[in-house]
């Protein structure tokens, strides 16, 4: 399946498992933040030496998940969300710090 497909298949699992109409936004980002520490865990122990590979990469289809179906309960779409997000960044100027990227103010 390319992404657009998966991201429709997803729409309509949160709507056949009722997750759409019997949930709420709210909700919905504490599941993100759920998927989101464990994505955490996982790297801070394969920074400590284990191989989390597989629980990285099903935490972070795991946070993608919950961001799709949040998109939705919220009447936007994840590509919209990422468009408005990437026009802000791709103009955005900053040094790395430590690892990280620092934007200028």
């Amino acid at each position: 399946m390319d992404y657009f497909e998966l991201e429709c298949a997803v729409e309509n699992w949160a709507e056949e498992k009722g997750i759409i109409d019997h949930s709420n936004p709210l909700k919905q980002a504490l599941k993100t933040q759920e998927e989101l520490s464990e994505l955490m865990e996982a790297i801070i122990d394969e920074q400590g030496g284990e191989n989390r590979t597989d629980e990285i990469e099903d935490a972070i289809g795991d946070i993608m998940v919950t961001m799709i179906i949040q998109a939705k309960m919220q009447g936007m779409t994840i590509e919209k969300c990422l468009e408005r997000a990437y026009n802000v960044i791709s103009k955005r100027t900053g040094k790395m710090v430590n690892g990280k990227f620092e934007k200028d103010s």
